[in-house]
């Protein structure tokens, strides 16, 4: 942490815990000839003890400061430095059977979540860290308050296990929140059953638009009440009511 300030607009909150650190490392269980990309390295906390285990590690940085302190501790032959912003990097472009890891920045986590789902053919497994409501949301049941469209979207095309909480004390500086890891690992193509996943993710974004309101009304530009109760839904039902099958079924029906 010497030497460096945390930059909020790169939503910089340092972990410093080494238990926490250990703790990570053994439930990713990294082998040496794995494909990892880790998600803003900052001051590698988790890099160090990565490359330890790995022959070689990709990572991911923005903060130009933060690029040039990993090229003076780690050599190119060891670590690849993507420089940019990873809601524009092209992780398939690092090749298959990734395994995609990080401490990710608060302020940009739900927009990544749903960059990195496109390259989900190409990841064996993911782990982050991030903040415990939005892990929350993202493993949360049908019926439950925190069940909304990121729990849809993800759960569609990932298993997903929420693993420890990490209290504020592990970092500096500390967050406002408690974090978590979360596992993501990517269904198999036989599981993905949409006939068109653009039409199932503006319908979500439709029943989720506004909550309070019932699915007749928040999906009336997709469907009428009589295609509803013909896909076996509820038309005065709210979309935290459905299960992920449910949007599913609905987006097959309405495929022209």
């Amino acid at each position: 942490m010497k030497g460096h300030q945390a930059r909020k607009r790169f939503g910089q909150n340092f972990l410093v815990c080494r238990g926490t650190i250990a703790k990570i490392i053994e439930s990713i269980a990294p082998r040496n000839t794995d494909r990892v990309v880790e998600i803003g390295p900052g001051l590698g906390a988790l890099t160090e003890p990565l490359l330890e285990c790995l022959d070689h590690l990709h990572v991911v940085e923005i903060d130009r400061d933060l690029i040039a302190r990993l090229r003076e501790r780690f050599t190119p032959e060891r670590l690849s430095i993507h420089e940019g912003d990873a809601l524009d990097f092209d992780f398939g472009a690092l090749g298959t059977d990734l395994r995609i890891i990080g401490n990710l920045p608060y302020n940009i986590s739900t927009p990544l979540l749903f960059h990195l789902a496109g390259f989900a053919a190409s990841v064996r497994d993911m782990h982050f860290m991030l903040q415990k409501e939005v892990v929350d949301r993202m493993v949360a049941d049908p019926g439950t308050a925190d069940f909304g469209r990121l729990s849809v979207m993800l759960q569609y095309r990932f298993y997903m296990e929420r693993l420890f909480v990490v209290p504020p004390g592990a970092f500096n500086p500390a967050p406002k929140v408690d974090s978590a890891i979360v596992r993501l690992i990517p269904k198999p193509a036989a599981e993905l059953t949409a006939r068109d996943e653009k039409l199932l993710a503006k319908l979500v974004l439709a029943a989720f638009g506004q909550r309070r309101k019932m699915l007749r009304n928040n999906l009336r530009e997709f469907v009428n009440e009589a295609g509803l109760e013909a896909a076996g839904i509820a038309p005065t039902a709210r979309a935290e009511e459905l299960a992920v099958a449910d949007f599913v079924r609905l987006a097959n029906k309405l495929v022209k």
